[in-house]
């Protein structure tokens, strides 16, 4: 258990770059970072499974090409996607604040799977995530500045926001239920086939929207300010590197080694690392608040792994 526990906070960390690429590709919209990631992804998958690729593809049946469909559109693009509206209609806050349920979501999502603790015993560490989380959030609010849009744009945010919020917590719950039926496929293999799905998807996506606004999927001016296309390939190919393959792999990994109910709260890594990214990127240091939910989120995840530790230790060999 505990290799699955670290290979959950080295995802975390990988997944934690995520967040500071927005800040350096400010310029492009949400759509073209999507598929400018994920064609990366592809690519790169496609590379590293060049040499078994016909053995691999071989091995495929009709149930592992959906289980690829719906958890690169879940897991990836639709989720990122319903993200991004989120954040445009909503606001950052409030989408954070939906978003950062995740953990809670999926233990309870997975509250009946093999292997998971009862929640009766992870009421208190569950509360204690629950406080960073809120911690978190009431600074975001508090240092946020109000932007007076129609309350229906908000209510389509949070819609949206809550929609990214129920797809990753589904892919999340699915796709460690299939790799734990499907021994057959290694985490590397299954992170390969993963990556190139999701890169054939975005690469369509991104040829429809270069199709309907003819080049400019943002709809506006191609020569708008700031928008390095060195600068926009680089970012997304070390993204998709970093935290597609590397971090997609490494959280396969421990999707087969920890139960739902703990890898739930693994996710609260990636959490950290894009709080520590961003306090680095922006040469500050974290608010009273910011370091309150560190601890908190810290210490909720630290008291779930203890509870399942010793429930490993009791349940008969």
């Amino acid at each position: 258990m505990w290799n699955g526990v670290l290979c959950g906070l080295l995802a975390g960390a990988m997944w934690g770059m995520v967040f500071i690429v927005p800040e350096l590709l400010s310029a492009f919209t949400p759509l073209e970072m999507a598929v400018g990631r994920y064609t990366a992804y592809g690519a790169i998958a496609f590379g590293l499974m060049l040499p078994k690729l016909r053995n691999l593809l071989g091995r495929l049946e009709h149930s592992d090409y959906m289980a690829l469909l719906r958890h690169a559109l879940t897991g990836n693009i639709v989720y990122y996607m319903l993200l991004a509206l989120g954040v445009k209609f909503a606001g950052v806050a409030p989408t954070s604040l939906i978003i950062g349920v995740l953990p809670i979501s999926v233990t309870l999502m997975g509250r009946n799977d093999h292997g998971a603790v009862s929640l009766r015993q992870l009421a208190l560490p569950l509360l204690v995530v629950g406080a960073g989380i809120a911690c978190i959030n009431v600074d975001v609010f508090q240092h946020a500045s109000a932007t007076g849009q129609p309350m229906l744009k908000t209510l389509i945010g949070v819609v949206c926001a809550t929609g990214a919020l129920l797809s990753w917590s589904w892919y999340t719950l699915d796709n460690a239920r299939y790799l734990k039926r499907n021994p057959h496929y290694s985490s590397a293999e299954w992170s390969a086939l993963y990556g190139l799905s999701t890169g054939l998807i975005a690469a369509v996506i991104g040829g429809i929207a270069f199709a309907i606004f003819h080049g400019d999927v943002t709809g506006a001016a191609g020569a708008a300010s700031g928008r390095d296309w060195t600068l926009f390939w680089i970012c997304n190919s070390l993204l998709a590197l970093g935290a597609s393959v590397i971090g997609n792999q490494l959280w396969n990994i421990a999707s087969r080694r920890v139960p739902v109910t703990l890898s739930g709260q693994l996710i609260l890594f990636e959490t950290l690392f894009a709080l520590l990214y961003g306090f680095i990127y922006k040469q500050q240091f974290p608010r009273p608040l910011e370091i309150a939910a560190i601890v908190l989120l810290i210490a909720g995840v630290l008291w779930s792994v203890h509870v399942h530790a010793q429930e490993e230790q009791l349940s008969p060999a």
